[in-house]
């Protein structure tokens, strides 16, 4: 199994092979999936005694997502992008005008001011991984898990991300990144090195 712990302001990298576990533990800490042992404890409460809604609750509130893919909705613009999150936290179909404001100054805080209207496929693959981020931020999470956020991208918009995330971090916010390239993982604090399901080691190891 997995006993690790991740204190407030990490920034920790996942490696290892396809199918060694990354995923799986990735989603265990963004309470997607129940542990079948063990305990996962975060914020003082144990992840496996918890109902769906307080599960829904933790995500909503405490965790932010970056997928690799990106996970935009096709239809909806920028902005209409970001503010997923707020509704699946309050549960209201509309937004006020405070939060409104957040959204575009998310917007512009990951350099798409001038795109909040565009859509999904009339950006780059890096313009998508900023609207993923700012997205994420959009409830004002403590913990980031970011899941091959630069897996897409070239090794200039590769830089431009990381950059984005170390702020983050810098910040105060708790990153937890799986990734696959050992030049992206020495960026991190710690690195975790993954095999069959089990914590084989750390440091920076070959992807």
């Amino acid at each position: 199994g997995v006993t690790i712990d991740f204190p407030k302001g990490d920034f920790v990298a996942i490696m290892g092979s396809s199918g060694s576990g990354k995923s799986t533990l990735l989603n265990l800490l963004g309470a997607l999936d129940r542990p079948t042992y063990g305990k996962y404890i975060i914020g003082g409460n144990d992840v496996s005694t918890m109902s769906d809604d307080q599960l829904s609750s933790i995500r909503n509130e405490l965790i932010g997502f970056i997928f690799q893919s990106y996970n935009l909705i096709p239809q909806y613009t920028v902005l209409e992008n970001i503010e997923v999150p707020l509704h699946y936290r309050t549960g209201y179909p509309t937004i006020g005008t405070k939060e409104r404001k957040w959204i575009e100054e998310l917007a512009s805080m990951v350099g798409l001011g001038d795109r909040m209207d565009h859509r999904p496929f009339q950006l780059s693959g890096g313009q998508q991984q900023r609207v993923a981020i700012a997205r994420a931020l959009v409830n004002d999470p403590e913990i980031i898990l970011a899941d091959e956020p630069t897996g897409n991208l070239d090794s200039k918009t590769e830089e431009e991300i990381m950059e984005m995330l170390l702020k983050l971090n810098a910040e105060g916010r708790t990153i937890i990144m799986v990734t696959h390239e050992p030049n992206v993982a020495r960026l991190a604090k710690r690195q975790i090195y993954m095999k069959d399901g089990v914590i084989a080691g750390t440091g920076v190891f070959p992807g």
